[in-house]
């Protein structure tokens, strides 16, 4: 039996809610100002809803968000996350892995662990990254790419404990069978992003990868549809990035989109498909945008 898994990203909720003076203090002056003067007009909230209803009308199995729900950090700005993340699905049905303006500056990051816990808490009860949901035949392990960063960066981390525990998840998860499905915000190899956008510990997170394997890494962050395949023990291993869900046709180039990918056992491995969903070339309707290639 097949299992449906959609994947979308960076949905930049807005607008943002009006911040006082002592929240603006900071790496948030800019981004607000950004904010104000560019990226209101490149994200389209009644896009991503119609978005998101066609996700529903797929029927997916299980639903990846991977990061960037927020803007810059602010604490009202995490209850519509809530908000949006429960008319997204249940934490049973949705995996959350937080990017790096979800994790904008220092103060927004208990946010971060308290507002998403229900969707990215471990199987076993465990509140930290790596986590670990098998769903099916399928194991999500979720990562944590989101760190504060100094203004105009906008790059990510795992740390060194995070690889390891990724590491051990990947192997654990190998012998009981699953296919393995690694969700992380940033692009996790060397040169996926611009300079400042990147992953700083890419090479550490290729080398994981390299050694134990994975079926599939899902990713956003350069809110743009693309495949890139890494080294891994037992062939190629795709690493799908997918365009912002909010991205405003003809304004935000690509426009919105998501990702499906029906998983399906065949003997001891996994046969993997996937195609795309999005505004079509009349910039109305919702559609097929063809398959991915992996």
């Amino acid at each position: 039996m097949s299992f449906l898994l959609a994947h979308l990203s960076d949905a930049h909720i807005g607008p943002i809610p009006r911040p006082n003076l002592a929240e603006l203090l900071g790496k948030r002056v800019t981004g607000y100002v950004n904010w104000l003067n560019k990226r209101a007009e490149q994200h389209d909230m009644e896009m991503l809803a119609r978005l998101v209803a066609d996700i529903a009308e797929q029927k997916p199995d299980h639903i990846a968000m991977t990061g960037d729900i927020v803007n810059i950090g602010l604490e009202g700005e995490f209850a519509l996350a809530k908000q949006w993340l429960e008319g997204l699905g249940s934490p049973q049905d949705v995996s959350f892995s937080p990017g790096n303006h979800d994790a904008y500056v220092k103060s927004a990051m208990p946010f971060v662990s308290s507002v998403f816990a229900p969707w990215t808490t471990s199987d076993e009860g465990g509140d930290d990254y790596p986590y670990l949901r098998r769903r099916g035949e399928v194991a999500l392990i979720g990562l944590s790419s989101g760190v504060p960063t100094a203004p105009f960066v906008a790059s990510g981390r795992l740390g060194e404990r995070q690889c390891e525990e990724l590491a051990s998840l990947l192997d654990q998860t190998k012998a009981e069978g699953l296919a393995r499905v690694v969700l992380i915000h940033h692009p996790p190899h060397k040169g996926g992003a611009r300079p400042l956008r990147g992953l700083q510990d890419a090479e550490m997170a290729e080398s994981v990868i390299a050694r134990h394997g994975t079926e599939l890494v899902l990713h956003g962050h350069n809110h743009k549809q693309s495949v890139h395949f890494l080294p891994g023990p037992e062939g190629r291993v795709p690493v799908v990035g997918v365009a912002s869900a909010s991205a405003k046709a003809g304004a935000h180039s690509p426009g919105p989109a998501y990702n499906l990918f029906s998983i399906e056992r065949r003997g001891e491995g996994f046969d993997i498909t996937g195609r795309s969903r999005g505004i079509g070339a009349d910039g109305e309707e919702i559609t097929d945008l063809g398959e991915i290639a992996l």
